[in-house]
């Protein structure tokens, strides 16, 4: 916890070193969009408003703005920073500090959604914590939570799928069909006040998709098709695909490590979620950000790709500091623009 803290005190200097931070947290992915969803919950009015992204966490925003009383753009900060030590820290309760602190700090993406505001942090927290609910035999805690997790980001599903299908195993009747009454009570809150203002319930699924263009095609056809269509600086090429060597290397590695297979068979519910959430991943067909957002898309299944290759993760304390303080200057300045902060620190 103390690396994750240090790492974010590091990445919100570097910010400040160049930026003020509530112009950063604007300018960053969708945070404008976010905040305005947020808005127009706690007011409950949607005239006007764009639908684009999924409304969980601005639903969250606006609780969080309610009963504290402070700005959505605070609530957007706080809720992410909060849901990304919680995230840490659940990390640390399922796989151990190495894991853990690997995932903290490895992943540009990881970081500016965590210090910057994105959906992110928010849906890992619920998926991990759903995976700690099921280890502890609470299945309908896991439910609930991997039912939440839905509304902030869709792929979640596979977590609530992943807990049902291991209720089927066990043959859990009266827990199965408690669990499947959480998650329709969930999404009926989640679907009716789209239905009702926007006249389509699955309004936020609609936004994610050009209907001429299917949302997942061939394994890595978009990936590299993408690469071939849009150009980019060399760096951001290395960096996208440097993440892509790593996954892969990690699910090799995961035929070949006899203690990840008896991880697997330990705990189904967490591999029921990883690969077919993984398969997607590859699968996305929108080549404009299969590549560029591979290493974001990539978050919630890092932790089973650091453990398939613990025996290959240095275990030394110096290095994961090291990387802490490197990869939060670094997230940092990629927030705000490599080239924007060269040019700032030749002025």
């Amino acid at each position: 916890m103390l690396l994750a803290l240090v790492s974010g005190c590091l990445f919100a200097i570097t910010i400040l070193r160049f930026s003020d931070y509530s112009s950063a947290i604007l300018d960053f992915g969708d945070s404008q969009a976010y905040i305005s969803v947020a808005s127009a919950i706690g007011h409950w009015n949607f005239a006007g408003l764009q639908i684009k992204q999924f409304w969980g966490y601005p639903y969250a925003m606006a609780l969080v703005s309610v009963v504290t009383r402070v700005s959505d753009q605070t609530a957007l900060l706080a809720v992410s920073c909060t849901s990304s030590l919680l995230s840490v820290a659940f990390a640390y309760r399922l796989w151990g500090g190495w894991i853990a602190g690997f995932f903290a700090v490895l992943n540009f993406d990881w970081m500016q959604r965590s210090f910057l505001g994105g959906s992110e942090p928010l849906a890992v927290a619920l998926i991990f914590g759903a995976f700690l609910a099921m280890r502890e035999e609470q299945h309908l805690l896991a439910a609930f939570l991997a039912s939440l997790s839905t509304v902030v980001r869709p792929l979640s599903i596979f977590c609530l799928i992943g807990i049902c299908v291991v209720l089927v195993h066990k043959r859990e009747v009266r827990k199965l069909t408690l669990a499947i009454l959480i998650a329709a009570c969930v999404a009926t809150l989640y679907l009716w006040p789209l239905a009702r203002h926007f006249g389509d319930p699955l309004a936020t699924v609609h936004s994610y998709q050009d209907p001429s263009v299917p949302l997942f095609g061939i394994p890595f056809y978009a990936i590299v098709k993408g690469t071939i269509l849009y150009p980019a600086p060399w760096t951001n090429l290395a960096l996208s695909f440097l993440w892509l060597l790593l996954v892969l290397s990690g699910l090799a590695a995961a035929f070949f490590n006899p203690r990840f297979r008896d991880y697997v068979r330990r705990n189904p519910t967490e591999i029921l979620f990883a690969a077919p959430y993984l398969l997607l991943v590859f699968c996305y067909n929108y080549p404009v950000f299969a590549r560029t957002n591979f290493a974001r898309f990539a978050i919630p299944v890092l932790p089973f790709i650091f453990l398939a290759l613990s025996r290959w993760i240095p275990k030394d304390r110096r290095v994961l500091w090291l990387l802490g303080a490197a990869t939060s200057v670094l997230a940092a300045a990629s927030a705000l623009g490599i080239r924007n902060v060269i040019h700032m620190l030749r002025g």
